[in-house]
């Protein structure tokens, strides 16, 4: 099916920084999340707080000389503005194991609720937590006058009490205070009683923790994924699949296991994990050596490798190295909304898989192609071990990830160009690409809660390195509007974008 490319324009940012300003480690955005519904975006942090926005009405406020200095079509996208924050999790220390569980939030999950009430998981290391959102109607007292009764007997008291005392020194230094005959308006009685009078000041939300499901993971947990029945959950680490009931925090299944008897024979490790959209028996995991098992519960309690599918690329070709299974390695995989397809995420490709076809990808896209002859120098600063996460369309049609100088690769399914579109993180995703340098910013709450428009960055220079991006400016995490054109982008120094994209076949009013 051929897909026509979309054009792609800048629409908010938040966490603006002030120039000059140092990043901090904490406000370094960690994970990010549409509801299933786009009316909410969530985001949580190295700091272990999860920031939450909301849609707005849709209504374009700005002027319209403002409109009219706009370079596309206001086409009333989505558009998100500040809701609440929280603090999800706190720093812990595990004295059985004598190590420090960071707060960082690995990831953050919408749960889906027959009503209203917005449920979230989110998970650190080793603790997931369940939180609900509360909306709290904030009301104040506008005007009020008090009981005509109780105003005279206390108007009373006060000019006796004022008029026995006036002859005394009212001040240490003996100076008296001066009486004045007519008492204030505001303690008369009043002949027309009236009655308070109370106004809405607004929405006020905040956070309450539900459950905590801790003490079942003994290696970092990289991925937690709902389940289309709504009452159950699995969470994945680095051996083990678990899961869980929403309902009950003590106990979970352990539904996979690959920790070999001797820790020395270990090829491989889980990546990522994710339940089917549709099929509740169904979910897939992906590995360290770049396979994706599909998995049906049904078939065995204990879903080891006799008793899945594996999606496996046999026909990649090319010569073998030292670093060839590290670069194979999934980060993130994804379903798409039908649950046919799976989106896959290695260092170098972005990779469409057919649930029938077991022995190849469909489609394969090349991010890091050019990265490839400098793979030693990635290799001993660590960057080629960075995890990058994909996202896909509601309509499957369209995929993005992340690269480094805060690049963003969007590519059509059936488009007739494996290039794709390559965007910048930037009030100009369209502009060329160039080297990015590292901006020396920082993003803080306060900041954070600001919906403000900002211009990219001007100083562009090459890594010193040779290598031809900025590896400090890495976008690791992407998420697509469930429904819109829209991706929701985070990079690894505390850069938060949105960008939508339009049909370019629109005009001025189209729809």
């Amino acid at each position: 099916m051929s897909t026509t490319p979309l054009e792609w324009k800048f629409s908010q940012v938040f966490g603006e920084r002030a120039p000059g300003e140092e990043i901090q480690d904490v406000d370094i955005i960690s994970t990010i999340e549409f509801e299933k519904r786009g009316a909410y975006l969530a985001t949580g942090d190295r700091g272990g707080r999860i920031v939450l926005f909301e849609k707005t009405d849709g209504k374009d406020h700005r002027s319209q000389k403002e409109l009219e200095n706009l370079d596309y079509p206001a086409m009333g996208h989505p558009e998100y503005r500040y809701k609440t924050e929280f603090q999800s999790h706190e720093p812990e220390f595990d004295y059985l194991k004598s190590m420090e569980i960071e707060e960082k939030i690995n990831n953050v999950r919408w749960c889906a609720t027959p009503n209203s009430s917005l449920f979230i998981l989110s998970a650190n290391d080793r603790t997931i937590k369940l939180w609900k959102v509360l909306e709290n109607k904030v009301k104040k007292v506008k005007e009020m006058d008090p009981n005509p009764s109780v105003c005279v007997e206390n108007a009373l008291l006060a000019e006796k009490s004022f008029i026995a005392g006036q002859n005394e020194p009212s001040v240490p230094n003996g100076h008296r205070l001066e009486w004045t005959n007519k008492m204030p308006k505001s303690i008369l009685p009043s002949s027309q009683e009236a009655h308070p009078m109370i106004y809405n000041v607004g929405d006020n939300s905040s956070a309450r923790c539900r459950r905590v499901y801790s003490h079942a993971h003994d290696f970092n947990i990289n991925s937690i994924s709902n389940n289309s029945d709504g009452e159950t959950y699995i969470s994945a680490d680095d051996l083990r699949i678990n899961l869980w009931n929403l309902e009950i925090s003590d106990q979970c299944f352990n539904i996979i296991d690959t920790k070999p008897s001797n820790m020395e024979d270990l090829t491989e490790v889980i990546t990522s994990a994710e339940f089917h959209p549709a099929y509740c028996n169904l979910l897939a995991y992906s590995s360290s050596r770049g396979y994706i098992r599909l998995v049906d519960m049904r078939q065995s309690a204990l879903c080891d490798h006799q008793h899945s599918r594996m999606l496996q690329d046999r026909e990649a070709h090319g010569s073998r190295s030292f670093f060839t299974e590290i670069i194979a390695s999934i980060s993130d995989i994804k379903f798409t909304s039908d649950g046919r397809h799976i989106l896959s995420r290695d260092y170098m490709n972005l990779k469409l898989w057919d649930l029938h076809m077991e022995t190849s990808p469909v489609a394969t896209f090349k991010i890091h192609e050019y990265l490839r002859p400098k793979l030693c120098d990635l290799y001993n600063n660590d960057s080629i071990f960075d995890k990058f996460e994909c996202c896909l369309s509601g309509d499957g049609l369209h995929f993005a990830s992340g690269s480094y100088s805060n690049v963003l690769r969007v590519f059509s399914h059936g488009a007739g160009s494996d290039d794709g579109t390559t965007l910048e993180a930037s009030k100009n995703p369209n502009r060329k690409q160039v080297l990015q340098t590292a901006p020396k910013a920082a993003r803080s709450l306060s900041n954070f809660a600001r919906g403000h428009h900002r211009r990219g960055h001007d100083n562009l220079n090459a890594d010193s390195s040779g290598i031809p991006c900025d590896l400090n400016a890495k976008l690791l995490h992407v998420a697509w509007h469930p429904t819109s054109s829209l991706i929701a982008c985070a990079a690894a120094n505390s850069f938060f974008g949105v960008l939508c994209g339009i049909h370019p076949m629109l005009t001025l009013g189209g729809t």
